[in-house]
């Protein structure tokens, strides 16, 4: 490993536990979103994770998953399926608790749960993000992006990170849930300190914040039912049980968390790439049937997150001795380019097929609103080449650095000529 040209982590990092080889404890940091880069495609540094000389498995002391500890690494394919489908081993027990740095200990639902109970969660909460259901909300889908999109379309340009991207998929979000419109700005405000502030009181005041907003906004619709998400989950009930504080609390938290950020980071993304890739984005315009594939390819070249769990029991793996209590990180960001599993894995291409990434997760923990997610970003595009049917670039001159990563882009102004 001296010779091979990733960094083991440097003395200021955090220590590793005693039982890491110091060896395997590398800087992988490029790779999990704490890097920012310039490049048309972000993450193609994580290239070097898959090279045969690199280690199956390597240790990141810094905190990952939500935790305030570092994890086991694993890059390729078949491990990473292997950390969420193998469920004897690894359990999804205090993955994205951040709700722990407010004193609290309820698990976050359904994420948090490990089979079987997990089943009985999913169950309850699937009729919200069938493709049944996706079918119901498509016109309230549609209409809010005509009437984004309506607004700034003759224009010639549009911030669509931050003008959009950010307010878009939130919108709908906020719908579904029955939050008010007028939480918005404080929502992000949260969020952002949740995941992006590194001062641990800051994280843990935002915590508070929102949980106590949660709280509040429960009581509400337990007092005033209604037809929203929220109100269906305030007023649970599972196999003729109530559901218990935590638990509508836990459900309440996890939509929240995962429902603000990860449909928007994907917007920005994309727009970016079209933006930068004329003939891309005439393929699509001139060829909408293939909206479907391209946006599981834009899903598969930009992946968010890499989602960690914890492992069961000790056991070895590729000659490491891993230890119960321990965590994994599975990269889903070298993962969904291992040329093992895709041909061609740094070509985009929109008619790809068979494109089982881990943008998503997998296993039973696969992400709850993955139909939502896809219907949103599908409908999009139709929407936007019917109403921008102009050739659209990045205006020229503006910075194009991307985190590789959630709210990965805050600001991408997209200019097109318009008819006069």
């Amino acid at each position: 490993m001296t010779d091979f040209p990733v960094p083991r982590a440097p003395a200021d990092a955090p220590p590793a536990p005693a039982h890491v080889p110091p060896e395997l404890v590398l800087d992988t940091r490029f790779a999990n979103g704490q890097v920012t880069n310039n490049l048309p495609d972000p993450y193609i540094a994580t290239d070097i994770l898959l090279d045969p000389a690199f280690p199956r498995i390597h240790y990141y002391p810094w905190p990952t998953s939500g935790n305030q500890h570092g994890a086991w690494v694993v890059t390729r394919y078949e491990d990473i399926q292997r950390v969420y489908e193998d469920n004897d081993i690894f359990s999804s027990e205090g993955v994205a608790q951040f709700q722990m740095l407010a004193g609290e200990t309820w698990p976050s639902i359904p994420l948090g749960i490990d089979p079987p109970d997990h089943g009985k969660y999913r169950k309850f909460l699937n009729p919200w993000f069938t493709p049944v259901a996706m079918n119901r909300m498509e016109p309230r889908i549609r209409g809010i992006i005509g009437e984004m999109v309506d607004e700034f379309a003759d224009k010639g340009e549009v911030d669509i990170a931050w003008d959009f991207g950010r307010v878009f998929p939130v919108r709908v979000f906020l719908d579904l849930m029955g939050f008010p419109f007028a939480m918005f700005d404080q929502f992000l405000a949260w969020e952002w300190d949740i995941l992006h502030e590194p001062a641990i009181a800051t994280k843990a005041a935002a915590v508070q914040g929102i949980l106590a907003y949660l709280r509040g906004f429960i009581a509400e619709k337990q007092a005033a039912p209604d037809n929203t998400l929220g109100s269906f989950i305030a007023n649970g009930a599972i196999d003729g049980k109530p559901l218990t504080p935590e638990e509508v609390i836990g459900m309440t938290w996890f939509l929240w968390l995962g429902g603000l950020d990860t449909v928007a980071s994907t917007i920005s993304q994309m727009f970016r790439r079209l933006g930068m890739d004329a003939a891309l984005q005439e393929r699509i315009r001139a060829n909408p049937d293939i909206i479907p594939t391209a946006v599981e390819e834009f899903l598969r070249t930009q992946p968010l997150i890499n989602s960690g769990r914890k492992v069961k029991r000790d056991f070895t793996w590729h000659g490491v001795q891993i230890k119960a209590g321990d965590w994994v990180s599975a990269f889903d960001s070298s993962g969904n380019f291992d040329p093992a599993q895709f041909a061609n894995p740094r070509s985009f291409d929109p008619e790809r097929k068979a494109n089982r990434h881990f943008t998503l997760a997998g296993g039973v923990h696969i992400c709850l609103g993955a139909h939502l997610a896809r219907r949103e970003l599908r409908l999009l595009l139709d929407e936007w080449f019917k109403r921008v049917p102009q050739p659209f670039r990045i205006r020229p001159g503006v910075d194009t650095t991307v985190t590789p990563g959630l709210l990965s882009i805050r600001n991408l102004p997209l200019v097109w000529d318009v008819a006069t």
